[in-house]
């Protein structure tokens, strides 16, 4: 349950980063950056205070970084510890493998010494 949950809350945050990040206008966008104008600050650009775009996409990205980390230690547990299979319910058997009193017999089988009956003949066509 808990990891559907971190999953979906995953993949949300996925798209909202991917959104976010499409949105924010990049540091040499302005008109004169084609022509060399973009360069004349630092050497990653002059960069003003931090927009609100910025400052969420910083969170988003931390809260992806958590999902992502809490994922991989699910990843790591067993899904269950109730057994997967009916065979691990099974009491065990003796080791000679079925008990022959728990099989009944069935009601028209001859009896285990008796000889069984002829085939019927087949009749001819023509």
């Amino acid at each position: 349950m808990l990891r559907n949950l971190i999953t979906f809350a995953h993949g949300l945050l996925c798209f909202a980063i991917i959104a976010l990040v499409l949105l924010q206008r990049g540091k040499g966008a302005d008109a004169g950056a084609g022509f060399g104008a973009g360069a004349s600050g630092t050497v990653f650009g002059a960069r003003g205070s931090a927009t609100f775009f910025s400052k969420l996409t910083a969170v988003l990205a931390t809260l992806f970084f958590m999902t992502s980390m809490s994922l991989a230690w699910f990843a790591t547990r067993p899904l269950a510890t109730a057994p997967t299979s009916i065979v691990d319910t099974a009491p065990p058997q003796a080791a000679g493998g079925v008990d022959a009193d728990a099989v009944p017999a069935l009601p028209d089988a001859p009896p285990a010494g008796a000889e069984s009956p002829p085939p019927a003949p087949v009749p001819a066509t023509e």
